[in-house]
């Protein structure tokens, strides 16, 4: 069973001076309970208009997706449901508390109060939250808001989680936490959707991969299975050859062309910037 299938699925925008813009373009996956499927791509790759669609916030061109059995078209309401959504912008509101912040969208949810309780506090334990119970938002360093934008996608125990870079701009022991709450989500049975330009992150957390470029994805399947078929261990030169590749097809400036344009520097980090959380390559798309 699938608890997201993305099929053909398209995103164009009309701008004025550019024309029209083409975000996605035929894109198709599955995602499935017990799983994370990551999303791989430099910014602008169309990761998070693929998972602003799937969350019903962006409707596709053309194309079809579909989330616990409700297409996210037809059926917004159930998909919404169905899901819990976070990114590294999930927004807290300053003059609520932790516990006033939670509470309040287990209610829009509608959670019976006497459900909503015992869930909170099962994730106030899980997430070792109490300590916050009562802090404001506006009092919140960014890693207590992280765990109040986890505890509010959870509260619902939806079957499908969607985080959406959701490390960025972390210190390495807030998101080395918030990716062992995410793999233990997984292990729970959830369906995680998870999108990041780290490959270290891509390659600890995720079963399977999409390595998605301009909209459309370039390989797609284990780490294993992409290691084999393309017969190149290391993950990051993997992702360069397959847009190098695409730059060539093109016709293009390739990304060796450019990077041999670039004043000299250390061969350890040309091509990528430095990871402020893990201390590993983060994608740099080409320009």
């Amino acid at each position: 069973m699938c608890s997201v299938v993305v099929e053909n699925l398209a995103k164009h925008y009309e701008d004025l001076r550019r024309g029209r813009i083409v975000a996605l373009e035929g894109l198709s996956f599955v995602a499935r309970p017990g799983e994370v499927f990551g999303l791989l791509g430099p910014n602008g790759a169309g990761k998070t208009t693929t998972l602003r669609i799937l969350a019903t916030l962006l409707r596709p061109t053309s194309g079809r997706a579909v989330v616990n059995g409700y297409d996210c078209l037809t059926q917004p309401d159930e998909v919404r449901r169905s899901i819990g959504f976070m990114s590294v912008n999930t927004a807290v509101y300053d003059r609520m508390t932790a516990w006033e912040m939670v509470e309040y969208f287990g209610l829009l949810y509608g959670l019976p109060r006497d459900v909503l309780r015992a869930r909170m506090e099962e994730l106030f334990n899980r997430l070792r939250m109490w300590e916050i119970r009562d802090v404001l938002g506006a009092k919140m360093s960014t890693g207590m808001k992280q765990k109040v934008s986890v505890a509010r996608a959870l509260i619902h125990d939806p079957p499908v989680l969607i985080f959406d870079e959701p490390t960025a701009g972390l210190d390495v022991l807030v998101a080395r936490a918030l990716l062992k709450t995410i793999a233990e989500l997984r292990d729970q049975g959830k369906c995680v959707i998870f999108s990041t330009h780290i490959m270290r992150e891509a390659e600890k957390l995720c079963d399977r991969i999409a390595i998605l470029y301009r909209g459309k994805i370039l390989a797609a399947g284990t780490l294993p299975e992409l290691r084999e078929e393309y017969r190149e261990h290391d993950l990051e030169e993997l992702f360069f050859r397959l847009i190098t590749q695409v730059e060539l097809e093109n016709g293009q400036p390739t990304v060796a062309h450019q990077e041999s344009r670039r004043e000299p520097c250390d061969r350890n980090t040309v091509g990528t910037e430095h990871d402020t959380h893990t201390g590993s390559p983060a994608l740099n798309r080409p320009t």
